[in-house]
């Protein structure tokens, strides 16, 4: 496979989830808005905007930290490269311009998105339709991937899509347990503890998945547990790094020794760690140094594959 189409593949499907991890935060932050406010409610509003580091360019167009400059800022504004429409137009290019190793479906799938997303933006979002909005973009991202898995061939095109969107996954879940963390550790209300921590599971949606696996009411450590270290739950670190590592397999080639040494050191560390040596490592420092490997991991595959040697 040519590396430009190999490049395609990759960041449409990353621009894909990206989109996907976008709404799934916003529905987060509004419901979070919501509750009674206290001292530190404003940082709610301040999740989107540190997941990103978008906080300065933010501030560059508009003058408060409100949820209806939230919603516009990162669901419709083109100014943000991190926007859903920003998103779903980068993916939308990407697409086009690499139509012969998609199917149809996937083709289709991408193509009504976009032209349903341009419909959306001349409607705007607000607090009234927003959650019909946030289903939708996680609607169309299923949509994608149920036609990708049953209609694709299992080859390089599939891996890169699936390595793209793992690797963003994998970015997004880490970056929002990190958020997240600290805001658990400065609110000494264990009301709000549970519900942030209830919206946080939301936002990944494993809420089910950690009823069904811990079978008790939410604990902050087993919360960290579910989505680092459990390679049932499909959003979990170790879950996404280890498909990565199934995926670069099936691609090879003689010089992916890099990407491929990268990513199964990661992995074992995920394997063989526990929960209390991620929390003896403080689970700041270590989402920290993981978030690190995920970008050598992915600066690796960008030098390997994607450019022209």
């Amino acid at each position: 496979m040519l590396s430009r189409t190999a490049s395609e593949l990759y960041w449409m499907a990353r621009y894909l989830e990206r989109a996907e991890n976008i709404a799934r935060v916003l529905d987060v932050t509004n419901r979070l808005s919501m509750m009674p406010f206290r001292e530190t409610g404003h940082q709610d509003l301040q999740v989107p905007l540190n997941l990103t580091g978008s906080g300065t360019a933010y501030w560059e167009y508009y003058q408060q930290l409100t949820m209806p400059g939230i919603f516009d800022y990162f669901a419709l504004d083109t100014r943000n490269p991190s926007s859903i429409y920003s998103c779903l137009q980068s993916a939308w290019s990407n697409a086009h311009a690499v139509r012969g190793s998609l199917s149809s479906e996937v083709w289709e799938s991408i193509n009504t998105a976009w032209i349903e997303m341009k419909r959306l933006r001349k409607e705007g979002v607000n607090s009234s339709n927003a959650d019909d909005f946030f289903d939708w973009v996680k609607e169309r991202s299923h949509l994608f991937r149920g036609a990708m898995f049953g209609t694709m061939l299992r080859n390089d095109a599939m891996s890169f899509i699936r390595i793209g969107t793992l690797l963003e996954r994998a970015d997004s879940t880490a970056r929002l347990l990190g958020v997240k963390n600290q805001l658990l550790d400065n609110d000494p209300d264990a009301v709000r503890e549970h519900y942030r921590m209830d919206t946080l599971l939301r936002a990944v949606s494993a809420r089910e998945a950690y009823h069904s696996i811990y079978k008790q009411q939410l604990v902050r450590e087993m919360v960290a547990d579910l989505l680092i270290l459990r390679s049932e739950s499909p959003r979990s670190l170790r879950s996404c790094i280890e498909e990565v590592v199934n995926q670069l397999e099936l691609i090879g080639g003689h010089s992916a020794n890099a990407p491929r040494r990268l990513a199964h050191v990661l992995h074992a560390e995920l394997r063989f760690s526990t929960l209390d040596d991620v929390i003896d490592t403080g689970l700041q420092r270590w989402l920290t140094g993981f978030l690190s490997q995920v970008n050598a991991i992915s600066e690796s595959i960008q030098y390997t594959y994607l450019e022209a040697q």
